[in-house]
């Protein structure tokens, strides 16, 4: 397979096309921005890290029976994908109040939530992610309500395949994210990433913070912590062949 013209490129990944119409390459970059960009550094070896991690969860994730995007790791920082028409909407579940939860409604962080909570929010920089419902993504036809439905039932599955394997590695869950796309038959498939730059992770003994908010809050050494993530779940972080 052999890598043609960039598609699209975020703020930590780049998407290019291929000479296979239904498959893309998705490269993960050391660029590592917070607050809608306003935060921008790069990382050494994060890209590697992450492209890793990633093919690890949604490797975990597909033998439970979650259809994903991601087809093969083939460099240490990239991955072929399937080609999705993303809906442009992501999906938060939060088991422990953390982030913009604590903000916005004033409650204590760490406080459990049980049941866990569900939040739609629209994926647009320029208007900072703002919060939305099941109503503005039916009225604004970002997605159907069986799409809705459908979006919910795997993230709350995804939920509780991922709470037990992060609690085995001596992890707590406390929320993430994810988005889906529809492939060429319309089914729906979960795309983009899950990385802790895409959630936050505590160590269940100290509540040490091991996910993006080591960048965010300052608290520093990022990448090895990322890669104490990754050793603890068991991700194989060899070179590539």
């Amino acid at each position: 397979m052999q890598k043609r013209d960039e598609l699209y490129r975020g703020k930590a990944k780049t998407v290019y096309l291929t000479d296979d119409s239904d498959k893309l390459i998705l490269l993960f970059r050391n660029d590592t921005s917070a607050f809608d960009g306003e935060k921008i550094e790069q990382l050494d070896r994060k890209g590697e890290v992450n492209n890793k991690f990633n093919h690890f969860i949604m490797s975990k994730l597909e033998a439970a029976g979650v259809a994903t995007q991601v087809e093969s790791i083939i460099s240490d920082t990239e991955s072929v994908v399937k080609k999705l028409d993303m809906i442009p909407v992501e999906c938060v579940v939060r088991n422990v109040a953390a982030g913009s939860l604590v903000r916005r409604l004033g409650v204590e962080e760490g406080m459990d939530l049980n049941p866990p909570v569900f939040e739609f929010f629209l994926k647009n920089d320029a208007l900072h992610d703002p919060m939305i419902n099941d109503y503005h993504v039916t009225s604004f036809g970002w997605a159907t309500a069986s799409q809705i439905e459908a979006m919910k039932k795997t993230t709350f599955a995804v939920n509780s395949i991922l709470k037990k394997l992060f609690d085995d590695a001596g992890m707590i869950l406390v929320d993430y994210k994810l988005e889906f796309g529809t492939d060429a038959e319309g089914n729906l498939i979960l795309g983009d990433e899950f990385t802790p730059d895409g959630c936050r992770l505590w160590d269940k003994e100290t509540r040490k913070k091991m996910d993006k908010d080591r960048f965010r809050q300052g608290l520093g050494s990022v990448v090895e912590t990322y890669i104490e993530v990754a050793e603890r779940l068991g991700v194989a972080l060899d070179s590539v062949k």
